[in-house]
């Protein structure tokens, strides 16, 4: 196994495989953008190790590789879309296109997708209406692997949110960030490398504070952000449920414990409430309220004061959101992305069955 590898040779691994299984070219390279974006942005927990784990949803037929992505419900500034069960990241992406094209009309447009599955980070879609000097929002529901304040059921999902502002002379300010204080995928990524983790991230069956990143596999749950109702875990809750009423009750997706997983070792609710798992998304152009170039500026002027924050007597420097990942990006560009022994053996397994070259 090498270190490190390039940007090149991942994300042409990731086509491949996803050509193999019979996706068209153009969503091949979708999945392998969205997915290599989380590697390079230093969010391996949504990257590559996400491959297994979606190439075992197609494998029991919860994948439609061929999907009949189509709007279904329109007006001037909003739009619902029907995923048709495709991966997420391909109907995610048209879903915001779609919402920018509106937004450079009207001022703001929103968007839901309906019948979808897990579309990777959130921050890859609120970027792209930056690239039109716009603010993007996204946010998406997830596997229902997490209880509510006071609860021992799992009811909702770490559902992430994101939100994108572009500046002048800065990186776009992107908070992209789940409503528990540790994502799944960080949970996984910990259970392959054989570590604990401290108190306040997850709860045994019976509600008890876990050490252990795979007691989702006993019964166990993820806590909403705040960890307890002292630290503030019913405003985790509150987060959490409009993240999810937006991304399902808004367009027809299911919410709640009715979402379907996107892991092969959670078994769906035989209830369904709507289709498939939701997302949604806005974009707004910055010249809604005031010249484009004045916001811009004063974007600079606040990136730039939030910098000048005196740190604290453990670090050199405060960071405003965003920053820690554009960085993340500029370095494994150059020095290459490295990938966890665990997420290797995985893709090895991977290209060996379906005979995808690899190294």
């Amino acid at each position: 196994m090498k270190n490190t590898y390039s940007y090149t040779e991942l994300y042409e691994l990731t086509f491949n495989i996803f050509t193999y299984i019979g996706c068209s070219e153009t969503d091949a390279h979708i999945i392998a953008e969205v997915l290599m974006a989380a590697e390079l942005r230093g969010i391996p927990s949504h990257g590559l190790m996400r491959i297994s784990d979606y190439i075992s949803m197609w494998e029991q037929g919860r994948i439609n590789v061929k999907p009949n992505i189509q709007i279904v419900y329109e007006t001037p500034t909003t739009l619902t879309i029907d995923a048709d069960n495709a991966y997420g990241m391909i109907a995610a992406k048209f879903a915001m296109q779609k919402v920018i094209e509106k937004a450079q009309t009207h001022y703001i447009a929103w968007g839901c997708v309906i019948n979808s599955t897990h579309y990777g980070i959130a921050g890859y879609y609120a970027l792209m209406a930056t690239k039109n000097n716009m603010i993007g929002i996204s946010g998406t529901n997830a596997n229902p692997l997490v209880a509510p304040t006071w609860s021992v059921s799992r009811m909702l999902g770490t559902n992430p949110i994101a939100v994108a502002i572009p500046a002048l002379s800065y990186p776009p300010f992107v908070a992209d960030f789940a409503s528990t204080p540790i994502a799944r995928g960080k949970l996984a990524l910990l259970e392959k490398e054989g570590k604990n983790i401290d108190f306040g991230f997850v709860q045994d069956k019976d509600g008890r504070p876990s050490q252990y990143p795979g007691i989702l596999k006993e019964g166990g749950a993820i806590v909403p952000l705040g960890s307890d109702y002292e630290h503030g875990s019913h405003k985790g809750y509150c987060m959490a449920a409009i993240i999810d009423i937006f991304s399902s009750v808004l367009g027809g997706a299911n919410f709640g414990p009715y979402v379907p997983p996107q892991v092969g070792y959670i078994k769906p609710n035989e209830k369904q409430v709507g289709k498939g798992l939701g997302h949604f998304f806005g974009a707004m152009r910055i010249d809604s309220f005031r010249p484009a170039n004045d916001f811009l500026l004063s974007m600079d002027e606040w990136i730039k004061t939030f910098k000048n924050a005196a740190p604290d007597i453990e670090h050199n420097e405060v960071l405003v959101p965003g920053e820690p990942e554009f960085r993340h990006e500029q370095y494994n560009k150059q020095h290459g992305i490295k990938l966890n022994k665990e997420v290797y053996n995985d893709l090895i397994k991977i290209t060996k069955k379906f005979g995808v070259p690899f190294e």
